[in-house]
């Protein structure tokens, strides 16, 4: 076995002159090396764990308190109004002096400490605060301002999970706001009938069993971090019973325009190298913390803990994960090409089955022995390459029909070449092209658009390509070679593995995706008018689908929650009484002052969808409250069937300072996509790129005769155009209007 030759560090035999050691240096070497780096990891999370204790303070900070005490006595002056003295009495052994400067440096820690606490306890009431995001440009409250106070607490550079401590806890909405707010969200698609019916049964919740499951709900809360989290990763993502791939999994794409070289081991090469520095920013706590754009407010960072070496492995009910160290790449190599050592490796299995054939065949036949072992190298990984013999991007006599492909490709695959189940699988393609696969229930889409911004910036800014596209530097001759993968596939998994690859080709071809890039305009149009670019985009979308389909429908905006710890997304029910009012409006002829309305209403949804007052996850967290309790309630059983024909959701841009397109305007990014929700909907996922550019995904599904990507796609480049000439057809009376906040948009 190969794992067997390289645990060997020594070999001896007896001799008759005695025993003859044969020492491997080199072997031993490494487990020097490796003995090195794991205390280094230890005084690091130590030192870590102090900066992070004392945060907004420093830990030199005890030291300007000391001498600030000493100074103080020295001018015979007591701080401490007696409670030094106090201290003295319990030092017997020591001189009066030493007495003295022990009980004065006690007394400062003591001080120390409680400066601390007070900062901590101001820095959570400043984050606890949301009302800034509601407030209109010129027209700043008073405590706003005393509020930008948070400044002042943000100047010390933080560590990645600093303000974890300090975030605070989602709140729980009262039961009848979210009720209100509900139907007020149902009624442009309800007729008067039908919302009478809705408000009887949300009147009759309220008054039998929505007061009971709320006492429940707000128990948790005082108890749990986040009230929401757990649950939605349970009973959302891990209970799922369908394979992940297309119904779950989301996908990221390279650069639209260029690829930074055409050598697929190269290009692997650098992505691993960009993607391991990122690793070590995140072990180390070296990663800045994200915020909310333009502020210094942070998101919570909860996400990142689980990056790395994590893996969703089934189970017949559910599906657990796992988190281990790395074993096959324990550090980033002195070189970056020594990797092409690395790449060339290839796993052959149906990667994406329906969860309970996976968890039983797994059961039976990848719990030990051989498969075993090979699964856990695979599981225990920091992050899945895939080596793809296809080329992909936007290229050829085709480049709107590639695009497509390449979205597909990236969502899928062949079905049988991606691990879907890892926290997330690199592709590299034949000619140089990259993008990745991410499953979703460990984290959402900023956490991995962060990461690949970092990868594709590092890629092809920082370590580069030589002349002829290879990696820069030279090999390391030391490092081990690979090794293969054993696996024994007896013939009922096999016919488990054909089985299950029917039902993913059978999926995967069912679906319709289309990637375009809208050049017309971009966010520097659009904000010149006053207008939101995400309100913009979102009523855009609502008059596309009316066109479309000839009617409204429920709307999914997916919007961060990560104001508050452990927060993760809330829905932005995008379809209101407003946006449908204007696009009625527009279609029988033009009215600027209803779309002003309608984006208002669509700012103010995501600020309260932002700052926990959102619809969706507290029905959730109240009908499964009400499964626990064994009691039926038709209003949450009824809203928790409501399908999203329309999801919809923004690719982040979060650091635009990694990439100059001032001097590099080819790199934008195409940002990713995901599959449809409804089997007769649209997915749509759009990224902002700079400020003349929006790139569009739209996925539906080719068995539904009455949805099409590619004219769902033009109905949305025809409604921005469309709504963009309206605003624009007098500029100076439509810039008198009163100016709108803009929210931050991070999804």
């Amino acid at each position: 076995m190969a794992e067997a030759h390289q645990a060997v560090a020594f070999q001896f035999t007896i001799t008759p002159e005695g025993i003859d050691l044969q020492l491997s240096y080199q072997a031993l070497n490494q487990i020097y090396l490796s003995g090195v780096r794991s205390w280094k990891k230890r005084v690091s999370r130590m030192r870590n764990r102090v900066i992070k204790g004392v945060y907004p303070a420093s830990p030199s900070s005890w030291l300007f308190v000391a001498i600030g005490i000493l100074a103080t006595m020295y001018m015979q002056s007591d701080p401490s109004m007696g409670l030094i003295a106090k201290i003295q009495h319990l030092h017997v052994s020591l001189s009066t002096q030493g007495q003295t400067m022990v009980s004065a440096l006690v007394f400062s820690t003591l001080l120390w400490l409680s400066l601390i606490l007070a900062l901590r306890f101001c820095l959570k009431l400043l984050l606890s605060y949301h009302q800034w995001m509601f407030e209109q440009h010129g027209r700043v409250s008073n405590t706003t301002k005393v509020w930008t106070l948070l400044r002042l607490l943000s100047g010390r550079k933080p560590l990645l999970y600093s303000y974890q401590t300090s975030l605070p806890h989602l709140p729980v909405p009262a039961v009848r706001d979210t009720l209100t707010r509900y139907l007020e969200s149902v009624r442009p698609l309800l007729t008067d009938l039908e919302y009478k019916r809705m408000t009887d049964l949300a009147n009759e919740f309220e008054s039998s069993l929505g007061n009971r499951l709320q006492r429940y709900l707000k128990l948790k809360a005082l108890w749990a971090t986040n009230y929401v989290s757990d649950w939605w990763e349970e009973y959302i993502y891990l209970r799922g019973r369908g394979p992940i791939m297309v119904n779950s999994n989301y996908y990221g794409m390279d650069f639209l325009y260029v690829t930074p070289t055409s050598v697929q081991a190269a290009r692997a090469g650098n992505t691993i190298t960009a993607l391991l520095l990122y690793r070590r920013m995140v072990n180390r706590e070296e990663l800045t913390p994200s915020r909310v754009p333009g502020t210094v407010i942070p998101l919570c960072a909860a996400q990142c803990e689980r990056m790395f070496n994590t893996t969703r492995t089934p189970g017949v009910e559910t599906g657990n994960r796992i988190q281990a160290s790395l074993n096959m790449l324990p550090g980033i190599p002195p070189v970056v090409k020594s990797l092409y050592l690395f790449i060339y490796f290839c796993c052959y299995f149906v990667l994406s089955p329906p969860r309970v054939p996976w968890a039983q065949i797994r059961k039976e036949h990848f719990s030990s022995g051989v498969n075993k072992r090979s699964l856990d190298i695979i599981e225990k990984a920091a992050f899945f390459v895939t080596l793809d013999d296809e080329a992909q991007g936007m290229k050829g006599d085709d480049p709107t029909g590639n695009l497509d492909r390449y979205a597909k490709s990236l969502l899928h695959g062949k079905c049988y070449d991606r691990w879907f189940d890892k926290s997330f699988s690199i592709v590299i393609y034949k000619n140089g092209k990259s993008g990745l696969n991410a499953e979703h229930s460990w984290a959402d889409a900023p956490t991995v658009a962060h990461l690949w911004e970092y990868t594709l910036a590092t890629d092809a800014f920082q370590l580069g390509y030589t002349e002829d596209g290879h990696c820069k530097g030279e090999v390391e001759r030391s490092l081990p070679p690979p090794h293969r993968l054993s696996w024994e596939i007896p013939s009922e998994v096999q016919d488990q593995i054909f089985s299950s690859l029917t039902v993913a080709k059978a999926l995967a071809d069912d679906v319709d995706c289309h990637v375009f890039p809208f050049r017309d305009f971009g966010k520097g149009k659009i904000k010149k008018l006053r207008v939101s670019p995400d309100a913009f985009i979102q009523i855009s979308l609502q008059l596309a689908y009316f066109r479309d389909r000839g009617s409204f429908c429920l709307t999914y905006e997916a919007s961060m929650t990560r104001l508050f710890r452990e927060g993760r997304t809330e829905t932005v029910r995008s379809c209101s009484n407003q946006s449908c009012a204007f696009v009625k409006a527009l279609e029988g002829g033009e009215c600027k002052r209803l779309f002003r309305q309608a984006s208002e209403k669509h700012q103010n949804l995501y600020r309260m969808a932002m700052t926990g007052a959102g619809i969706d996850r507290h029905l959730f967290c109240l009908y499964v409250v009400s499964k626990y309790l064994g009691v039926d309630s038709p209003f949450l059983k009824e809203v928790l069937s409501e399908p999203w024909c329309l999801s919809t959701s923004q690719t982040p841009v979060q650091q635009m300072e990694l990439f100059d397109l001032k001097n590099h305007p080819d790199f934008v990014s195409l940002g990713g996509g995901f599959g449809p929700v409804a089997d007769d909907g649209y997915g749509v996922s759009y990224i902002i790129v700079g400020e003349d550019m929006i790139n569009f995904h739209v996925s539906s599904k080719h068995s539904c005769g009455e949805t099409d990507s590619h004219r769902f796609g033009a109905q949305i480049a025809k409604a921005l155009q469309d709504i963009m000439a309206v605003l624009s057809a007098d500029t100076p009376s439509s810039s008198k209007g009163p100016a709108q906040p803009q929210s931050k948009k991070l999804l």
